[in-house]
This record gives structure tokens, C-alpha cells and sequence, in this order.
């Protein structure tokens, strides 16, 4: 059975810790740009929705982006200490959808093969799971800040690839209903789906060096683009 799938991707116009960070250019495009490419790019989303108080990002969908929806944010959600949650509600209750799939301007690298894969799982256990969300597998050594190990016995050393793996919800994605929003205020629902996605593809800009980081390995794993 298929399933509508609109994909939201909100976006400030103005970030504290890199100026501008939504439109700047990130290896020869806008950054905002990348994400949306790759939505534009998968056959399982049906609609992308740009939520945004952007002059600037407003602009450009409307000149390069015609089939993107544009959501002009409200007032009462700009502030950046407004909870995410509150921002996609208000998306929600504009934009009728059986699924929404949100991600953020500052995931670049993620590509349309893992934003479908991830969504056609999903569908195939659905319902399953109710919700879903991308993760990076670690397998480190961790302690809790009291110095107490917490996934691994220090007087067994084992070689780290050994270690069980832990995921970490690096943002990237999630995948959830209306239903779930409303009743969780949570994008994450009862019975999660984790998604784990190739670690290049989790990179997230969230200070200066995120962002060269971010564009040199763009730059690396899509050379030409």
C-alpha cells in the first residue's frame, strides 16, 4: 500500500552560531539547496514543505523550486527558543499528510538512496513501528561523567569493534504521523523504527567547523556536484 509522504524541512532565516548558514554556499549551491535536491529526488515523498521566516530562502524556492510548498512561519513560532514540536505542528495542521518526514537544511550529504531506503523499510514493517529515526552506530568505550563505564567491562578489554554497538540519534531524519505528534508532542512514537544511516551521511552543521567539515566531504563523495 502506498502511502502519502510530505517531507518538511523548517528553516530560520537568521543562525547564532554560523551567520546565515541556511543560504550560504556550500560547494557551489545555497546550502539549503542540497537537502532539498535530494528530497526532490525520491519517488516515495509526494510533496516537500520549506517552513521559514526567510526573505532570502522564500525568494529563491519561488524563482527555482516551483513545485516546493512554502509555509510563511507565524509570528508566535519564530523565536529560535520555540520548540521544534510546536513549529512542526503548526506544519502539520496546514499540510494534510498520512506520513511527514522531516530533516533539516543542515544535513548536506544525506542522499536520496538513504532517504528512500529508509522510508520503503519503514513502509514494509509499518505498522509495526510508528514512527522511525535515523541513528549512528557507535562502538566506543563510554563512561557516564562519574567515570562509571557504561556499555563495556573496564577489566575486559575488548577490541572496540567488538564492543555491543549503541546508537546515537544524530537528526538527520525522522519519519512520523500526525497522530503520534499530537499525541507524544514527539516526533518519536511508542514503537520507534532506528534507522542507521552511513556515518558520511550524518554529518550536521551546527558550528563553523561542521561546515568546512561538512563541505570537504561533500566535496569528496560527490565530486562534480
Amino acid at each position: 500500500m502506498k502511502y502519502k509522504v510530505v517531507a518538511i524541512v523548517p528553516m530560520r532565516h537568521s543562525s547564532e552560531r554560523v551567520k546565515g548558514k541556511n543560504y550560504r554556499d556550500f560547494a557551489g549551491k545555497p546550502l539549503f539547496h542540497r537537502v532539498i535536491d535530494s528530497l526532490l529526488a525520491c519517488e516515495e515523498i509526494d510533496r516537500v514543505v520549506i517552513d521559514t521566516d526567510s526573505p532570502t530562502i522564500m525568494e529563491q524556492v519561488n524563482e527555482l523550486y516551483p513545485q516546493v510548498m512554502l509555509l510563511e512561519r507565524p509570528e508566535h513560532l519564530r523565536d529560535g527558543a520555540i520548540p521544534m514540536n510546536n513549529v512542526l505542528l503548526n506544519t502539520c495542521n496546514t499540510v494534510e499528510s498520512e506520513f511527514y518526514l522531516q530533516t533539516h537544511s543542515t544535513n548536506p550529504l544525506l542522499s536520496p538512496d538513504t532517504i528512500s531506503k529508509g522510508i520503503k523499510e519503514f513502509m514494509a514493517s509499518y505498522p509495526i513501528y510508528d514512527s522511525m529515526f535515523t541513528v549512528t552506530r557507535l562502538q566506543v568505550r563510554l563512561w557516564d561523567q562519574l567515570a562509571r563505564a557504561i556499555n563495556h567491562n573496564p577489566s575486559i578489554l575488548l577490541r572496540t569493534q567488538d564492543l555491543p554497538p549503541t546508537y546515537m540519534e544524530n537528526s538527520c531524519m525522522y519519519l512520523f504521523t500526525k497522530e503520534t505528534l499530537i499525541k507524544k508532542f514527539n516526533r518519536i512514537g511508542d514503537r520507534p523504527f532506528m534507522y542507521e544511516i552511513p556515518e558520511i551521511e550524518a554529518q550536521d552543521i551546527d558550528v563553523e567547523l561542521n561546515f568546512k567539515v561538512a563541505e570537504f566531504l561533500f566535496k569528496e563523495l560527490y565530486p562534480g556536484k
